[in-house]
This record gives C-alpha cells, sequence and structure tokens, in this order.
C-alpha cells in the first residue's frame, strides 16, 4: 500500500521566534520508507508584522499570505494552495505543541478514523501551558457538544488529523475563532468517525494573540458559543439532512 501524501498546514501571527522549530520539527519526520513524512509544510502567515515568513521560508516551509486576521480564514488561505492529497494536519506555530505527536494522529486516520484530535485534556499540560480562561472555555464548549449531540470530547484542540475526502464534505466557513469546533461538530452531525488521542502541551514561545489579551479571549469564546448555536439550529431545522451520530473513540480521563 502506498504511503498517504500528507501536508501540513499552520496559520501563524507574529510567531518569528517558534515558526522555525516547529517547521523543523516536522520536516524531520518520516515515514516508514525513511522519505518525509509531509509531502509539503504550508504556513500561512497571517498578517505578521515580524519576519514569521522569513524564517518559516528559511526552515523549508511554503508560505502563503493572508492579511486579513482569522485563525480560520488562514487555514482556508492555506488550503486553497493544495492539490488533492489523502490527509490534512494541523498544527499551531507556536512551539506549544511536539512535532513527534503527529504520527499517532496521522496513523489514526489512515487506519480508517476521518478526524483525529489532540486532546490536551488527555495529555500532560506543563505549568503555564494553558490559562485559566482557556480550560474553562474547553471544558464548557465539550460539555454543550455532549449534551446536544451525545458525544463526549474532551478538547477542541487545533493539533489535529483528518482526511482529505472528510475534509472536502465538512464544507468548512468559519473565518476566525469557530474553525476547530466548527470541524468537530460537523464531523459529529455527519456521523463521521473521530478519534481522540492525548497530546502533550508546552508553554508557546510568545505571548498568544487570542488568550493572552481580553479581546482575543472574548472573541474566542464567542466564536466558539455561536458556532456551537448557529450547527445546533441549522441541525434543529434541517434534521432530515445530517447523518446519525459519530463514532468517538479514545482514552478519556474524568
Amino acid at each position: 500500500m502506498p504511503e498517504p501524501t500528507i501536508a501540513a498546514i499552520i496559520p501563524a501571527r507574529d510567531e518569528e521566534k517558534a515558526i522555525g522549530t516547529v517547521v523543523a520539527g516536522l520536516k524531520n519526520l518520516l515515514n516508514q520508507q525513511g522519505r518525509p513524512l509531509f509531502d509539503t509544510i504550508v504556513v500561512c502567515d497571517n498578517g505578521s508584522r515580524d519576519r514569521t515568513a522569513e524564517v518559516a521560508r528559511q526552515a523549508g516551509a511554503s508560505v502563503v499570505y493572508q492579511p486579513v486576521a482569522g485563525y480560520g480564514l488562514a487555514c482556508l488561505t492555506a488550503i486553497a494552495q493544495l492539490p488533492e492529497i489523502d490527509l490534512l494536519l494541523f498544527m499551531d506555530g507556536d512551539n506549544a505543541f511536539r512535532a513527534e505527536q503527529a504520527r499517532p494522529l496521522i496513523e489514526a486516520v489512515t487506519r480508517g478514523a476521518d478526524l483525529a484530535i489532540g486532546s490536551r485534556a488527555l495529555g500532560n499540560t506543563a505549568p503555564g501551558a494553558l490559562t485559566f480562561t482557556q480550560r474553562v472555555g474547553n471544558r464548557l464548549a465539550s460539555m454543550l457538544i455532549r449534551r446536544i449531540w451525545g458525544t463526549r470530547v474532551t478538547d477542541l484542540g487545533p493539533f489535529r488529523a483528518i482526511s482529505w475526502q472528510a475534509y472536502r464534505r465538512l464544507n468548512m466557513a468559519d473565518p476566525r475563532f469557530g474553525w476547530t469546533v466548527e470541524m468537530q461538530v460537523k464531523a459529529i452531525q455527519l456521523g463521521m468517525s473521530v478519534i481522540e488521542l492525548p497530546v502533550d502541551t508546552d508553554r508557546r514561545i510568545g505571548r498568544s494573540k487570542i488568550s493572552g489579551t481580553i479581546k482575543g479571549t472574548i472573541g474566542a469564546a464567542t466564536g466558539i458559543l455561536s458556532t456551537i448555536a448557529r450547527l445546533w439550529w441549522r441541525e434543529f431545522r434541517s434534521p432530515e439532512s445530517l447523518a446519525p451520530a459519530a463514532t468517538v473513540s479514545g482514552r478519556y480521563e474524568s
């Protein structure tokens, strides 16, 4: 069986100090044939005011630009540059995640899962790696998903892998903070196979543009909760258009 073609997508804004390490870590991963695991690594420079794009390119990534701020918009911009491939990996550019832990996420998808979520709640978290508001927000959103769709999730982590076919079916659209939860909820609504796997979280390099500011925190919370509400309302109005709930597996902690 041939190795799948894999692209890594990294949205980044003002990550000059971290992005080179993130790209290098992914480039060092090899497949079973000893070749690079990723066919392409695409960094979307989302309006950086520093040398993020230059450093990413020097590290070996392809760089695309999206001056309009928005996590989802940056992901959409990067994906639009790709040919049809087998699998997508999403990873932040702040060095909070460990490149080698991309491998089990990718392997889960190659074994048949549609979507593999790297759950920070199931892994080890370094002191100070997640803010209080991040922890509370993830728990609240996860609880709402469980209550509405009866599917247990532990995290909305941005470190994740998805098959190209599944991604195309989701018709992703949210341009900002609702991107990750949109992907998870739509996968549940369409009856996709979803798995959660533990990933460790280190303290990011530099200050977060989202959780590190009051404006960013409020914007992220509003985007996530409004996306959940919008997708629930769409399903409530047209339940016949949706498949049964997704199959979710993985190791959970109470």
